[in-house]
């Protein structure tokens, strides 16, 4: 069974006479009823009532043909759709995801617009943590990264998505303190640290560096999901 047969029994049907069927199929008329001859095998059902010199739709033709006629909509549909596709991107694309796994990176957002924008794309995630990440593109093992960093790796293409900022929550009866003795002071408070590979290790690291100081780490965290 072919789409072309089923396009016959349709017009033939539609207009009730081969002739001008075949007009209509820009085909000759012996080709039209082969066709529909060939469709009628296929399907082990006559589609028409040829007795008496003349061809109207036998019973099984008149069942069979709103769904014949809605799989050539579809047919137009699928043609449609697939050349709205050509000349789209296809392929795999490794992503790089953190695996502290921070809310306000919205990954489920971020997975649905590739989806929507590149329906011939897969995606392929690969879950590390920050620090491993920014190493892995910036040594060209992975492609790309979604991830958390001040300072991008020399050498690798930064697109911003969007800023996050960091506060430190000091305990009420140090609030003070902490306003006289500013960063000198913070730094002198016992704090709690993540995993060294983690964006809250290496944001911390770098805070205190800039101000020419180190934190007092009382307790190391291996685990991030802890801290959040």
């Amino acid at each position: 069974m072919e789409i072309y047969q089923i396009r016959a029994f349709v017009t033939v049907a539609r207009l009730g006479n081969l002739t001008r069927a075949a007009e209509a199929l820009s085909l000759t008329q012996p080709a039209v009823t082969a066709q529909i001859k060939a469709l009628e095998q296929s399907l082990g059902v006559a589609l028409f009532d040829r007795s008496g010199g003349r061809l109207a739709l036998a019973k099984a033709g008149e069942m069979l043909l709103p769904t014949a006629e809605s799989l050539l909509v579809l047919g137009a549909q699928f043609k449609s759709e697939a050349q709205q596709l050509q000349g789209s991107l296809q392929g795999v694309v490794e992503l790089g995801l953190p695996s502290e796994k921070p809310d306000f990176l919205r990954l489920g957002e971020l997975a649905a617009a590739i989806t929507q924008r590149l329906p011939l794309i897969e995606l392929k995630t690969q879950i590390q943590p920050t620090a491993v990440l920014a190493e892995q593109v910036s040594t060209g093992r992975l492609p790309a990264a979604l991830t958390i960093a001040a300072h991008p790796p020399r050498g690798v293409l930064c697109l911003p998505r969007r800023t996050v900022r960091y506060r430190i929550a000091p305990p009420t009866e140090r609030a003070a303190l902490l306003k006289r003795g500013g960063w000198r002071g913070v730094a002198q408070l016992p704090g709690l640290d993540g995993p060294a590979v983690s964006h809250t290790h290496l944001r911390l690291r770098d805070m205190f560096e800039r101000h020419g100081l180190s934190s007092r780490i009382a307790m190391q965290n291996d685990d991030q999901a802890n801290l959040e």
